[in-house]
């Protein structure tokens, strides 16, 4: 892919992000990535999304985090988007404000795996980070949330190719995938699966976790070697 090609998919999954309802304003941002070439592509900070373009769209290096070939600004959340293309490798990185999601984010709740729904998409809970200390907060505040997330998944044990979200305490969600539309798709998901969680919470505060076995089931039959919902390709 060229980077006129990944300038304009980083600016139609934006535009699809800004389409689905999850973000107002100018908050949120979605990236895409090249890992080969050492750059990805965001948002441009502040910047209404009426008048986005694909060459508005911002060019950062991998290596460095500084913009490669941009007059315009990236996004503010950029440092972070850096340390979760250097530790997870994928190829597209989401992040919203989206109501329900946010409100476990601030409340310092995971996304609970209780049934099928969110086992389709999601292998176990979407994990909350804990909380920045004054210290991160006051220094590379955006480069340690994203260290933050990386920790959270790495002091867990957790795969972010099984669970491509995550909930930053007091702040809200960021989803991932191989490329930006896919990054965005998952933050859509996460939303829906975060307001049933809250409706599960109100409704039966001490309901039962589905069984292990289920979990996997579910899972699995829609990713990797052995998956088999939908048709061949």
């Amino acid at each position: 892919m060229t980077l006129t090609e990944l300038r304009e998919v980083v600016y139609r999954a934006n535009m699809t992000l800004f389409e689905s309802g999850l973000v107002f304003g100018t908050f949120g941002n979605v990236s895409g990535a090249d890992h080969d070439a050492g750059v990805f592509v965001i948002k441009p900070s502040g910047v209404p999304y009426e008048v986005l373009s694909p060459d508005r769209m911002v060019t950062v290096s991998l290596e460095t985090g500084e913009t490669v070939d941009a007059t315009l600004r990236p996004s503010s959340d950029t440092p972070t988007h850096v340390e979760i293309y250097r530790a997870f490798r994928c190829g597209g990185i989401a992040h919203t404000h989206s109501e329900s999601a946010t409100a476990l984010a601030q409340a310092r709740l995971p996304v609970r795996c209780m049934g099928t729904t969110h086992a389709d998409y999601f292998h176990g809970d979407v994990p909350v980070t804990r909380a920045l200390t004054a210290s991160e907060v006051a220094g590379a505040y955006e480069r340690h949330t994203g260290l933050v997330i990386v920790e959270t998944f790495r002091s867990a044990n957790l795969s972010p190719d099984d669970v491509p979200g995550v909930l930053v305490a007091n702040h809200g969600p960021f989803t991932w995938g191989a490329e930006a539309l896919q990054a965005v798709e998952r933050a859509r998901i996460l939303e829906w699966l975060s307001r049933m969680d809250i409706t599960g919470r109100l409704l039966a505060p001490g309901a039962e976790r589905p069984a292990p076995h289920l979990v996997d089931r579910h899972y699995t039959r829609k990713h990797g070697r052995g998956a088999y919902y939908g048709q061949k390709p």
